[in-house]
């Protein structure tokens, strides 16, 4: 699996907003697409973290190749203080 990390900086009065863009962005069909999460971290201090899965980096580098993703990553874009930080890499699971 191949993916994304990234770390945000929202303010709670974007964080309903961001989410809500979260959830649309779900809905485009992305081939190779496995899913995402976002970690709100104990002691809130406006920075979240969102981790997007793919099945492979061929099917993420499409994906972000897209300019589809490009129009989302824009509106997502409004709700941030700043451009998120990303690190892109394998993804390992070690669950039995």
């Amino acid at each position: 699996m191949y993916g994304t990390i990234a770390r945000m900086k929202v303010t709670r009065e974007n964080l309903s907003g961001l989410r809500a863009q979260f959830a649309e962005m779900e809905q485009r069909e992305v081939p190779g697409f496995v899913g995402s999460h976002i970690l709100e971290p104990d002691g809130w201090d406006d920075e979240i973290l969102l981790v997007v899965f793919f099945e492979d980096k061929d099917s993420y580098v499409r994906n972000a190749d897209d300019p589809a993703q490009n129009a989302d990553y824009l509106k997502m874009r409004a709700f941030l203080e700043a451009d998120p930080e990303w690190m892109d890499g394998v993804w390992h699971s070690y669950v039995p």
